[in-house]
């Protein structure tokens, strides 16, 4: 899976699950069956996203990925005696 990819389905996980319990709550309401009956569907969604979503890349053991912390340049050493900057 391709980073354009990973992160489509990163983008679109949260949406995707408040949609699901949106729909079991309406479900609840007006088809008369209750949530308690129906939160499992909120399990296989879950599972599907983590199923289509793949693998997520580790990031710390691939140098590709890895960006070191930014560390200021060392001042320059003091003049000697006799010596002019």
């Amino acid at each position: 899976m391709n980073p354009q990819s990973q992160g489509l389905m990163r983008a679109i996980t949260g949406p995707l699950i408040l949609i699901t319990v949106g729909v079991l709550f309406c479900i609840d309401r007006f088809a008369g069956i209750s949530f308690g009956q129906t939160w499992p569907v909120l399990l296989i969604v879950i599972g599907l996203l983590r199923l289509l979503g793949g693998r997520r890349p580790a990031r710390l053991r691939d140098a590709s990925y890895y960006t070191p912390p930014y560390t200021p340049p060392a001042p320059p050493p003091p003049p000697g005696p006799g010596e002019r900057r």
